[in-house]
């Protein structure tokens, strides 16, 4: 599913793009933005390439929209790079996306752009069923970045929103169970407020806006909770071929919806 229309070309693209941000940049940004990158291997299989490569396209592409947030002033982004059921896959994918995972985390430590933008990264989901190599990894880039004030990235590894909640409702009823309070007591204060409160997000907003790409028309159980009140915008293009005209096109999308949280 390569661009099935021919191409801007270079002059033209140019300035479709700059008026584009010139509208988008009066009107009012997502503070919390979340996207799921779909679309790596059907890339690479279009190209006549291994997984491994769709992946690799689909890490500069991040980096790409990241700089594009940046741009903008998007304050907290989240991206969901592996779930849960991805460690069905095969296990020589498994083992060349943990592999890139290893790489990406050292080298997201020392870019110049997070640093120079202070970027606060944190990794959210399960972590068991990583190896050791990861989760040093990917400690190493959230202690580098922990006293970073700039944009919040979210990278949502080994995540699922069901396996999410379940893990906020556990460990609401083990502080109770340390208190010494009984399941009718924790029954009587269960609230909302009390589960997100325990949340991997907790602390932040709720996503305003989620951008899938590679045209599937689901969430796939992302921010399953917080994204009650979301709008959402399927992207008919694989993630690696996604474009700035196509971001900036589904802000604009987004800036002009009426946001009526269930009113």
């Amino acid at each position: 599913m390569l661009r099935r229309l021919l191409p801007l070309s270079g002059p033209l693209y140019w300035y479709y793009e700059r008026r584009l941000l010139k509208e988008v940049r009066k009107g009012p940004m997502p503070r919390h933005l979340g996207l799921i990158l779909d679309g790596n291997r059907r890339y690479a299989r279009m190209l006549g390439l291994p997984p491994a490569m769709g992946h690799r396209f689909g890490v500069k592409k991040a980096y790409e929209v990241l700089e594009w947030c940046l741009e903008l002033g998007i304050p907290t982004v989240t991206v969901w790079v592996f779930s849960t059921d991805n460690f069905q896959r095969s296990p020589e994918e498994v083992g060349e996306l943990m592999r890139l995972f290893v790489e990406e985390a050292w080298r997201m430590a020392e870019d110049h752009r997070i640093r120079r933008h202070r970027v606060r990264v944190r990794v959210i989901g399960r972590r068991e069923g990583f190896p050791e190599e990861v989760l040093k990894a990917l400690e190493h880039l959230e202690a580098k970045t922990e006293g970073h004030d700039g944009l919040h990235l979210n990278i949502a590894m080994g995540y699922g929103g069901r396996e999410e909640i379940v893990d906020a409702v556990k460990r609401l009823l083990l502080e109770a169970e340390a208190k010494g309070l009984s399941p009718g007591r924790v029954a009587e204060g269960l609230t909302p407020e009390a589960i997100a409160e325990r949340l991997y997000t907790a602390g932040l907003p709720d996503p305003d806006f989620i951008i899938r790409t590679s045209g599937e028309i689901r969430l796939s159980g992302f921010l399953l909770w917080q994204s009650a009140y979301s709008e959402f915008y399927f992207a008919d293009v694989l993630w690696p071929e996604f474009r700035k005209i196509d971001f900036l096109r589904a802000l604009r999308s987004y800036q002009a919806r009426e946001r009526r949280f269930g009113r």
